[in-house]
């Protein structure tokens, strides 16, 4: 067993990244092709996933069947990263104990894939480690206009959507991002702005209005850019955060695709506080 957070082991900080599981069932086949029989290599690895998607594990009839089912365990331990990656280790270094010579993949091999996939997580033997997130974009100057609990809820936001991203929650990252965007837009309703007020309540119409007065330059074209952004994300056949998404593997987030738009959304806040002060003044 490797050692890493305990909490993982009852509640999973995230599924195991995109691609991770393909290129590990890739390397199992290798693994087994060493072998004229195949099948007890399959086996081998099969018992350690079940374990980790906490299915009871029976031999299959066959080769075919075997790497069938290896393929649905796998599927279900993906739904636990840290699971996942103990599995194929665990069952790596439990071969090599038991067959001398046999050579499956090392920590370097793992690493190297997880990191591919930016799957958000480094092996260093006996332990698994949450790889350090590079850096957000920094939203550290509040306009002065706001008062202090609009200052400690979009702070407090802030902070909570790292942690999710930290903790591979990486769709609970942008749902809590994008809550923040659409919480900001709200405090230009009722503000004078041209010879008119902004009427609008919700995100869209409030985004909508602001584009109007801001015709021509380039305040337009980046409220174009925040709103279909809010658009793709609220869709379930695009982001999916908000609405629901479509159930298929396309519709899971990766780490980079969460904080792709983790980024975005707090660059376009940060505009929004901009103008927002801009006006005020």
């Amino acid at each position: 067993m490797l050692n890493f957070n305990p909490s993982w082991r009852l509640v999973s900080p995230g599924p195991i990244a995109r691609g991770v599981i393909a290129e590990f069932a890739t390397l199992i086949r290798r693994v087994a092709g060493s072998y004229d029989n195949r099948k007890p290599i399959i086996e081998h690895y099969k018992r350690y996933f079940a374990d980790a998607a906490g299915r009871p594990h029976h031999d299959s009839s066959s080769l075919d069947w075997a790497e069938s089912d290896l393929s649905e365990y796998m599927r279900d331990a993906g739904s636990n990263g840290p699971l996942f990656i103990e599995a194929f280790y665990d069952a790596g270094q439990a071969l090599v104990r038991r067959n001398e010579g046999i050579v499956v993949p090392d920590a370097g091999m793992i690493n190297h894939y997880l990191n591919l996939h930016n799957a958000g997580y480094e092996l260093a033997p006996p332990h698994l480690h949450a790889r350090k997130a590079q850096p957000m974009v920094a939203v550290d100057v509040l306009p002065p206009s706001l008062d202090a609990q609009a200052h400690e809820i979009i702070q407090r936001s802030l902070k909570q959507s790292e942690d999710y991203l930290s903790a591979s929650n990486d769709r609970q990252a942008v749902q809590e991002i994008l809550w923040l965007l659409e919480t900001v837009s709200t405090v230009f309703q009722g503000l004078p702005i041209g010879d008119t007020t902004i009427q609008g309540k919700y995100f869209n119409k409030i985004a909508g209005e602001l584009k109007r007065h801001r015709k021509g330059q380039v305040a337009e074209q980046a409220i174009d850019w925040m709103t279909t952004l809010h658009g793709y994300l609220s869709s379930p056949t695009g982001g999916g955060v908000r609405h629901g998404a479509t159930l298929s593997p396309e519709a899971e987030l990766s780490a980079h695709e969460a904080r792709l738009f983790c980024n975005l959304i707090r660059s376009y806040t940060y505009f929004l506080l901009d103008e927002y002060d801009r006006v005020k003044r």
